[in-house]
């Protein structure tokens, strides 16, 4: 089966779309990669979603991606005695590392680390930046605060510290196991929570090497600081708007996804906009007119991917909502006007600068255009070539072909790209000739119609891209 879009649909497993019959309608309806979300939900459940995921590819005969999301730190107050309090503006209220139950005068913060990185000034963000204190002092286990923006606090609620990089790693104990079972059950993406700096990815990849890609997840505005070298140390990026709503201004939201996205399509790296894209199909079959054109923003911005969380996870309406994002993305690509914006967005590949790779990619963009071939033909074993071909975001479909179910799995997330499970080839004869007949096969081409195929010699070794084939089917 093919889609007839570029960009690609990612959606969350959860209790309303964890049975087969329902995983099954998901795919059908639109979705490429599907999410498993790891800070809910037990071990058993994500070997059980796993497990139907992969029964349904069998079945359909189609790579489908997994992404495990990792929690990351959850940065939490402690208890309060008598339930929860009312914090007023301009009251004092004091954190420490006291375990003792809180009241409206004081609360335990349980976290170390956020006290060694606090300095009067500092802000501190609680229950997802309803409330916010100001720090007047502070030490190794206490802040004394003052309420800038009052409400209800209730125990446990969330923390966040912006401006600040904390000194704690990405990846907690509870992290560490579950990546373990990720690793083990064949994850083909990885999505890291709590991304603060460079040194975070590098942690990561020394743990999960080449088993699995790393998506790191950009919620935090130190990592926005550094962005450009967290997207080369990653293999993909996810802009979790949520957080970032919540560490700055949200008026700010908008140009820094732009920002993430740009900087995610000059590196050749896949881009996913992710949180609250539909959030009214939660509790609705249709979502507003606002969220329809939020969507439609990011694919004509050129991202590789948008994403359900809740929408898909636990709300009442997730095949419809699945099936709204298609239909959004499909009306998006079927204007004029989004190829114009794609190709005025195109990064320009610069004289002097640019690889062998680049350089074959950069005349098959050309080729494509001038002959109007029906597709592009790519052959791959890391699937960089693929990626790179998406990278140029041409005009026709790329068909990734590939030896190696793990890279199709893989390359199900990146722009344009439609993977297909081959054996090897042996020389550029039988490639074309192989590239032909799969492009005939997958209704990408008809007799007679022009396909451009790149690939790397020698054949079977990753990352050389060197070879430009036109062929006619």
């Amino acid at each position: 089966m093919r889609r007839t879009r570029n960009a690609k649909i990612v959606a969350t497993l959860g209790p309303a779309s964890s049975d087969k019959d329902t995983v099954r309608r998901l795919f059908l309806a639109g979705v490429d990669v599907f999410r498993l979300n790891f800070s809910h939900g037990t071990a058993a459940d994500h070997r059980a979603r796993f497990d139907v995921l992969r029964e349904l590819e069998q079945e359909t005969g189609r790579p489908i991606g997994i992404l495990a999301d990792l929690q990351g730190p959850k940065l939490r107050v402690g208890t309060f005695a008598g339930g929860p309090v009312m914090l007023a503006e301009g009251a004092a209220f004091r954190l420490d590392l006291d375990p003792t139950p809180g009241n409206v005068r004081r609360a335990g913060l349980p976290h170390p680390e956020i006290f060694a990185a606090l300095k009067p000034g500092a802000e501190l963000l609680l229950d997802d930046g309803r409330l916010r204190l100001e720090v007047e002092s502070c030490g190794a286990d206490f802040a004394e605060t003052r309420v800038v923006v009052g409400g209800k606090l209730s125990e446990r609620k969330g923390v966040n510290v912006p401006g600040v990089v904390l000194p704690i790693t990405a990846l907690t104990a509870k992290d560490l196991r579950d990546l373990d079972l990720a690793l083990e059950m064949g994850a083909d993406w990885i999505a890291l929570s709590f991304v603060q700096r460079p040194e975070d990815v590098s942690e990561a990849r020394a743990i999960i090497g080449d088993r699995a890609a790393i998506v790191s997840k950009l919620e935090k505005p130190s990592a926005i600081e550094r962005l450009d070298e967290i997207v080369a140390l990653s293999d993909g990026v996810m802009v979790a708007r949520g957080d970032l709503g919540v560490e700055m201004p949200a008026e700010r939201v908008p140009a820094i996804q732009k920002r993430i996205v740009r900087s995610c399509r000059r590196l050749g790296k896949p881009v996913i906009v992710a949180t609250q894209m539909l959030e009214s199909m939660v509790e609705a079959p249709v979502p507003t007119r606002a969220e329809a054109s939020d969507v439609a923003t990011a694919i004509y911005d050129g991202a590789d991917a948008v994403m359900l969380s809740a929408e898909s996870a636990s709300g009442k309406f997730p095949v419809e909502a699945v099936d709204m994002m298609n239909r959004i993305i499909e009306q998006v690509e079927a204007d004029p006007i989004y190829r114009q914006l794609i190709d005025a967005s195109h990064t320009p590949n610069i004289p002097g600068h640019t690889d062998m790779a680049e350089a074959v990619c950069c005349a098959m963009r050309r080729a494509v255009s001038l002959l109007q071939a029906a597709a592009i033909v790519c052959y791959t074993n890391s699937g960089s070539t693929s990626q790179r071909a998406a990278r140029e975001r041409p005009e026709a479909p790329v068909l990734s072909l590939t030896p190696h179910i793990g890279t199709a799995r893989r390359l199900a997330l990146v722009w344009g790209i439609h993977s297909v499970q081959v054996g090897d080839v042996a020389d550029v004869t039988q490639m074309t000739e192989s590239a032909c007949e799969v492009a005939r096969r997958e209704r990408f081409a008809e007799p007679g119609q022009t396909i451009v195929a790149i690939a790397g010699l020698p054949f079977g070794e990753g990352g050389n891209t060197n070879l430009l084939r036109i062929a006619t089917v």
